[in-house]
């Protein structure tokens, strides 16, 4: 990753370059899921009854990945922030995001995560949870209201309803009837945010390689598309973005993996990563032309993941508005 930067307190020192270990994190988890991307992608996992694929799940918890945020023996949030990237990367779907921030939420259920049993953040309001996701796979479910979460177990709930969406992960509206003493939220909303623009930063790394590599097999006149200038200058904007993506993305993490202040980072990564990797997936579309629109073709699968992944955990107007709240603009 490669940048060095003073926080803007003025303490420590930020360095995002990986360490030997944070490297082996990433390059496992790419390799196992390009080794599974056709048992487990968005293309075939939706068929599966949980709407991913149960195998590499266990495969997840065998590598201690499931546990990963929460230990720092293991690694922490930044670590587990790796191998949500690589998920966007595959466009994998996958309950392990929103089980990781559940943790991050409750600390009450990080053993439980850990161990391998499906945990889902809900938004209530009355009652009602919209867009919840994996809720029909789920062992239980950390539930917030704002300011306080619940762990309310899967049988407690009242109904799971299957809701129509465009995104990867299957999503439910949930039902309670009422919920267990809550206790403090703390800063699960940046977490969640946080940890899916990493998702998000993956896809469009993806959706940048393979256009270039579209690029330069598509032949057009008897030359190679991306020998032509406009090609060029839309894969190096696409590029910009993505580079961009990712450091704005990982300062949030890194600041939130250490402990510190990062309510002006999340903000900015959110708004910023999400518009990003839809500008990278027009752009995508534009030089694959006609095929990337087909179902046969995976681009689709990431506009898709672009849209969805822009609305959760707020979407960039939210986001620019908590920051214009943040810098104290009127």
């Amino acid at each position: 990753m490669g940048a060095l930067g003073q926080d803007r307190a003025g303490g420590e020192l930020m360095d995002l370059t990986l360490t030997e270990d944070q490297e082996l994190v990433q390059r496992t988890a790419r390799e196992l899921l390009a080794a599974r991307a056709d048992s487990a992608s968005a293309r075939v996992a939706g068929a599966e009854p949980g709407g991913y694929s149960a195998a590499l799940w266990k495969e997840f918890v065998e590598l201690g990945w499931t546990g990963l945020a929460f230990d720092a023996d293991l690694g922490g949030f930044l670590e587990a922030c790796l191998l949500f990237e690589e998920l966007g990367r595959f466009a994998v779907p996958s309950p392990l995001l929103t089980s990781v921030v559940c943790g991050m939420a409750a600390p009450s259920v990080r053993e439980d995560v850990s161990a391998g049993r499906v945990h889902t953040y809900a938004r209530v309001v009355d009652g009602v949870a919209e867009l919840v996701p994996y809720a029909a796979s789920a062992d239980a479910f950390v539930v917030s209201d704002g300011s306080a979460v619940s762990v309310v177990p899967a049988g407690d709930v009242v109904s799971v309803e299957r809701q129509d969406v465009i995104g990867l992960d299957p999503k439910y509206r949930v039902r309670f009837d009422s919920l267990p003493s809550a206790v403090p939220a703390g800063d699960v909303e940046s977490f969640g945010a946080a940890a899916v623009c990493a998702e998000m930063v993956g896809g469009a790394q993806a959706v940048l390689d393979e256009t270039v590599a579209y690029a330069g097999q598509r032949s057009q006149f008897g030359k190679p598309i991306g020998s032509f200038q406009a090609v060029q200058h839309h894969c190096a904007n696409m590029a910009i973005d993505v580079l961009g993506a990712r450091f704005i993305a990982y300062e949030a993490i890194w600041r939130l993996a250490r402990g510190l202040d990062a309510a002006t980072e999340v903000a900015v990564a959110k708004s910023w990563v999400s518009e990003a990797y839809q500008r990278v997936c027009a752009l995508g579309h534009q030089v694959h032309g006609a095929i990337g629109f087909t179902a046969e073709h995976d681009l689709h699968f990431h506009t898709r993941h672009a849209i969805a992944s822009a609305l959760t955990y707020g979407d960039p107007d939210t986001h620019t508005d908590r920051l214009a709240t943040l810098i104290g603009m009127p």
